[in-house]
């Protein structure tokens, strides 16, 4: 069995105002093993995209313990926690997110200006491998406005790839997509975690996109409410990328 590369205990995320305490996460404990593909699902308010923060290393718990890739990042520090997210963890989002009036090589290549481990004399050539490993070669000097959606969201998942992070974390990847390119979406994260054994963690409120991981855990009020392999798992193919 692979070990986890994420392992979370009891963990609590509370937000204070003047009034009250907002209890966002409660009593959240569950672990993901190394080359896995979870999908976390939940109703809006449910806690998911508070468990993305504090997974993804943007956020801290207020209690409880998470472990990291062997490592206890608890009591870790904002700037701790940004070297280690800079270095193993890849994000996508929704709104992609990604640099206006830039071209897709400069989108892609932006991680790399962050990181200390990676000379710059391979970034070029490092962007150009993500760009290749998500069918975009031919658009790889285009602007971003000049791309369609679905070619956004793959500039996007080159992003995340081109430091090599062992997490990819895919908040609601396909939201903003037409059918045909979020089926795209899935089955590029479906290839990054079969063939080059990334693990990927996938948030999403849509069931037929979550269908396309091994296991689910669906949030409600804060707490799991259920936590379950994906018995009927759909596989997506790319008219782009095989």
């Amino acid at each position: 069995m692979s070990e986890n590369i994420i392992s979370v205990k009891n963990l609590r995320k509370e937000y204070h105002d003047a009034a009250e305490a907002t209890v966002a996460l409660d009593s959240v404990t569950f672990d993901i093993a190394q080359g896995s593909f979870v999908a976390i699902m939940g109703p809006s308010g449910s806690g998911k995209s508070t468990l993305l923060h504090l997974l993804g290393l943007l956020d801290a718990p207020s209690s409880g313990t998470y472990h990291f890739n062997g490592k206890n990042i608890t009591s870790y520090s904002g700037n701790e926690l940004a070297d280690l997210r800079n270095r193993e963890v890849g994000f996508v989002f929704q709104a992609f997110n990604l640099l206006a009036r830039t071209s897709v090589m400069e989108n892609v290549k932006l991680p790399l200006m962050y990181s200390d481990d990676i000379p710059e004399a391979e970034w070029d050539e490092r962007a150009a491998q993500a760009i290749e490993a998500v069918g975009l070669s031919n658009r790889i000097n285009h602007d971003q406005s000049e791309l369609s959606g679905g070619e956004r969201q793959r500039v996007a998942i080159a992003r995340a790839l081109v430091t090599d992070p062992d997490v990819i974390f895919a908040d609601e990847p396909t939201g903003n997509l037409d059918s045909k390119s979020g089926k795209n979406i899935m089955s590029i994260l479906q290839r990054l975690n079969e063939k080059e054994g990334k693990t990927v963690v996938l948030i999403t409120h849509e069931t037929a996109t979550a269908d396309h991981a091994e296991r689910i855990i669906r949030l409600m009020d804060g707490k799991i409410e259920s936590d379950e392999k994906v018995k009927n798992r759909l596989t997506a193919e790319s008219e782009y990328v095989k």
